[in-house]
């Protein structure tokens, strides 16, 4: 997958305008879009959009965090909807994700849901403590898809008054992407970048999206139905990309037992075809 789009889960008429977009994924929000006294009706409302899906687009639920008091009520409205997967923000490593996991696997049952069915994707980065438990990731469930990363909530977090300028995130920050990258390799999980906040400035949310899947994150979340397309395309591999990708391996699938290869006048080893293997994979999403 490439694109999450937001969606405000107390709006049905952005919702109809989600599922027409080529989005991989929407996620349904009970968090921040939702204001707290509309929460709770709500939950009513994402269970008609996970009933209402399109059957190309997998749904997940970003459920109230686990200080809320109100993640149990949430996953009680919406599991019996078969989410894809829960996010779930404000979290703090492992044993958050485990809790959660405990969860499902009651909902599952009580849903007559496949056992383990239900991904787990958290937002890693949006309090201090947060980013300190980005390693504490080695025992948690198996359930654990994505690791997203957002700059909005540190930014409180952390006390600054901005996490920006023209368009290039601040060292903390920056810190904090890195590291949630970092960590969802070392999980196998998928790292996915956070949103880019100026809905009109296409170019940047492009250069933006580029740079994150060269640094290897494979896929973006977006609030704005018109970057879906520009996300999309810039999660693909280029022309080039392939060509390059494509010779490396036919240069190894000829050269089985060599660990070294001349392509170009360069030298080529296995960290580079395990490279090109994985755009090639890309190409095929």
């Amino acid at each position: 997958m490439r694109s999450f789009l937001f969606v405000p889960g107390d709006s049905q008429r952005k919702f109809e305008s989600a599922k027409k977009t080529a989005a991989d994924a929407l996620i349904l929000d009970l968090e921040d879009s939702i204001a707290p006294e509309e929460k709770v009706g709500a939950r009513q409302t994402v269970r008609e959009m996970l009933d209402a899906r399109h059957p190309s687009q997998k749904m997940y639920v970003r459920v109230n965090a686990l200080d809320t008091g109100m993640t149990l009520g949430d996953l009680a409205a919406v599991m019996p909807g078969r989410p894809d997967g829960i996010v779930l923000p404000k979290c703090a490593g492992a044993a958050d994700v485990n809790r959660l996991s405990l969860y499902l696997e009651a909902f599952e049952a009580a849903a007559g849901i496949e056992p383990g069915s239900t991904r787990i994707v958290t937002v890693a980065t949006e309090t201090a403590r947060a980013v300190l438990k980005l390693l504490d990731f080695e025992n948690m469930s198996p359930r654990l898809w994505g690791m997203m990363w957002g700059a909005e909530d540190l930014a409180a977090s952390l006390g600054a008054s901005r996490n920006r300028t023209g368009g290039r995130f601040h060292g903390p920050f920056l810190f904090a992407r890195d590291l949630c990258l970092i960590s969802a390799a070392a999980a196998g999980v998928v790292a996915i970048d956070t949103i880019a906040t100026d809905i009109n400035d296409l170019d940047a949310l492009r250069e933006e999206s580029i740079a994150a899947r060269q640094d290897g994150f494979l896929a973006k979340a977006v609030i704005h139905p018109k970057h879906v397309d520009v996300v999309n395309a810039a999660f693909m591999p280029t022309d080039e990309e392939i060509a390059w990708s494509e010779k490396i391996v036919k240069a190894f699938s000829e050269n089985p037992t060599s660990g070294v290869v001349k392509i170009d006048g360069k030298m080529i080893d296995k960290p580079h075809l395990r490279a090109a293997e994985k755009i090639l994979a890309l190409q095929g999403r």
